[in-house]
């Protein structure tokens, strides 16, 4: 059995993106910095006939991220699939007037770092099976800068640029990384934007492939 892994798992985006993977065979290991979160988040996976087990780690500490990552791939089975989707600091959504240069490097570490650190954890199994998914889900700041949110703005772009590169250079090793452009709040009540049908956007990101982004409704 194969495993996805959500980086900054919840009870929404989270948990919708782990039933609907369950469904069709992987294992979930959800991650976040809670414990008792994911461990709650687990469990109710597990009633609902999904293999999962829960990992604390905060994406800003890169050991206890990889840790999290080979014990999940040790207990759960070989990561297939890595999401990386952990929700931006408010300190990262300051307008781009009142942010400092210290915003800044935490919005790159928590985003771009953290993505990188995630990644190049589970690479060397995807390439050596010769298949694999990275999804990375981003706020429409990805797409178009947003003054509103500086720090999360300048870090989603790099995440991108990070991301789209991947994509590029891993097409002929059957590994496929994908963006899924948010511009919207999750689970808000537009059902664009609703938890299972962003679940059904990165399942069809993982099942069919394609191009580097995916944007949900207008861009």
């Amino acid at each position: 059995m194969t495993t996805i892994a959500i980086i900054g798992a919840g009870p929404g985006l989270g948990a919708a993106v782990a039933r609907r993977f369950g469904r069709e065979g992987h294992s979930a290991a959800v991650i976040s910095r809670t414990k008792a979160n994911v461990d709650r988040l687990a469990a109710e996976l597990a009633e609902d006939g999904v293999r999962a087990r829960g990992y604390e780690a905060d994406v800003v500490d890169r050991q206890r991220l990889v840790d999290a990552l080979e014990a999940a791939d040790r207990e759960l089975g070989p990561i297939e699939v890595l999401q990386y989707s952990p929700v931006p600091h408010r300190d990262f959504l300051r307008p781009v007037l009142d942010t400092a240069v210290e915003d800044l490097g935490a919005a790159l570490e928590f985003s771009v770092h953290g993505s990188a650190t995630a990644v190049r954890q589970v690479l060397p199994g995807m390439t050596e099976r010769g298949k694999g998914t990275i999804l990375l889900v981003n706020g429409g700041s990805a797409a178009v800068p947003n003054g509103k949110v500086a720090g999360t703005s300048v870090a989603f772009a790099g995440e991108s640029a990070y991301g789209e590169m991947l994509h590029d250079a891993l097409a002929t090793q059957n590994v496929h990384v994908g963006q899924l452009v948010v511009p919207g709040a999750i689970g808000g009540g537009d059902p664009l934007f609703a938890p299972d049908a962003l679940a059904e956007r990165l399942w069809t990101m993982h099942s069919q492939r394609g191009n580097f982004r995916v944007t949900v409704g207008p861009a």
